[in-house]
């Protein structure tokens, strides 16, 4: 990791702590493009048969059949059930409370306008498959759109021949039963447009690699294509720590995202300058008895460990940075939590490592990446729903306010709106 010295932080300085590796789709989008129109030309022929390029697809069909997710389920062993049962059970409590409620207001006499909120229809969700399993995934999208009252929950993951057994347990939990053994940009174009047997849906969440992101990006820029959560970059975790936190967690933390790939980037920020040289040493020791060392390596050589001069600096590069995990290890660290301006999710202390947030505390994992934790949050129950504005008027509340909507129709030259306030109003 890059070391910095930032105890003299200037602006030059703040804009070098926090510049990112980036998410570059430039040369994935004309991949994912191209796979795009063939999808919408040709249809499922085009997703089998690039399924078969990029996983080795090799099953009779896209869709698992009931006798094999209830054969998935009956067969996977109990301690992953109960794990999963667990964290489904903490995500559903969090995730209660967040369902938008309705409400109205008669914003003048005789002028009633209400907001309502519906579950969106049709919704899939991308649970990237590839080197690692996530079943954790499948609850973090399904929990809040089972709670949203979805209406149909379409699940798409890659595979060679058999979906692995925990996603499919996670997705009973939340009610899916519709689930295609496909991924990739062919999977999101299949969602976005639709194929024989296959219905489009309206929105898509879930992340996964360069050319799922560039097609789900550019399915939410065709005006027949649907809406996405967000675009998904490289996993970030930024960590601030002070003399009292121990090496051993900090280095373990950093390392625990490293392993998402070797765009993943960590930092940490310290008063400590102790605490940074026995943390560079702690990485090395503990990355020499794990097994992904060839991704910690790539991520580390992206991250930076930073000397600051206090826990103002430190939040100002934090909030600059916004980081899509932030964990803050110091001493009375709740204190500081009203420093956090821009942050996907927040961890407090010493004992609440990111890897909980990521499984079974019940607060949400998809989150935004590359600095979107600037203007958005994470997906919740009200991601998966849309609210609708209602008003109704009577004669007389129309009257009360027709001069102030011909003024602004008028000022706007816009004389046919006016004209409909107008008529309405005219013997």
């Amino acid at each position: 990791m890059e070391k910095i010295d930032a105890t003299n932080l200037t602006k030059d300085l703040l804009e070098e702590v926090t510049a990112r590796t980036g998410l570059n789709i430039s040369s994935a989008r004309k991949t994912a493009e191209a796979i795009i129109s063939e999808v919408k030309s040709v249809g499922l022929k085009a997703v089998i048969k690039y399924a078969q390029i990029f996983d080795r697809f090799r099953r009779v069909s896209i869709r698992l059949v009931k006798n094999e997710i209830e054969d998935a389920i009956q067969g996977l062993d109990s301690r992953s059930k109960n794990a999963i049962h667990t964290a489904f059970e903490n995500i559903l409590a969090f995730h209660n409370p967040q369902k938008p409620v309705d409400y109205s207001v008669e914003t003048a006499e005789g002028v009633l306008c209400e907001r309502k909120f519906v579950s969106i229809e049709n919704v899939g969700l991308y649970i990237p498959g590839g080197s690692a399993v996530l079943p954790s995934t499948v609850l973090m999208l399904g929990v809040p759109a089972m709670i949203a009252g979805c209406k149909r929950v379409v699940l798409v993951t890659p595979a060679s021949e058999k979906v692995e057994p925990a996603v499919i347990y996670a997705a009973s939990l939340c009610g899916i039963s519709e689930i295609y053994a496909v991924g990739g940009a062919q999977a999101v174009a299949m969602l976005a447009y639709g194929v024989e047997g296959v219905e489009r849906v309206d929105k898509i969440f879930g992340p996964g690699n360069q050319f799922v992101t560039a097609a789900k990006m550019a399915v939410a820029t065709d005006g027949s294509g649907c809406s996405i959560d967000m675009p998904a970059g490289p996993s970030e975790l930024l960590i601030i720590a002070d003399e009292t936190a121990d090496a051993r967690f900090v280095a373990a933390d950093l390392l625990s995202q490293a392993e998402h790939g070797t765009d993943s980037q960590t930092i940490l920020l310290s008063t400590s300058e102790m605490l940074i040289n026995e943390v560079e040493q702690e990485l090395a020791q503990q990355m020499s008895l794990l097994p992904r060392k060839k991704e910690m390596e790539g991520s580390l050589s992206n991250s930076r460990l930073v000397k600051v001069a206090n826990m103002e600096d430190a939040f100002t590069i934090s909030n600059k940075y916004a980081p899509e995990h932030l964990i803050i290890n110091t001493k009375d660290a709740g204190m500081l939590k009203n420093k956090v301006i821009n942050a996907g999710s927040v961890f407090i202390g010493q004992w609440s490592p990111e890897s909980a947030g990521d499984y079974a505390s019940g607060t949400n994992h998809s989150l935004p990446t590359s600095g979107y934790a600037r203007a958005t949050g994470g997906v919740a129950v009200e991601s998966f729903m849309k609210g609708i504005t209602f008003q109704e008027l009577s004669k007389d509340s129309l009257q009360r306010i027709s001069e102030t909507v011909v003024t602004l129709a008028e000022i706007e030259k816009l004389e046919a709106h006016a004209a409909a306030v107008k008529t309405r109003m005219s013997p």
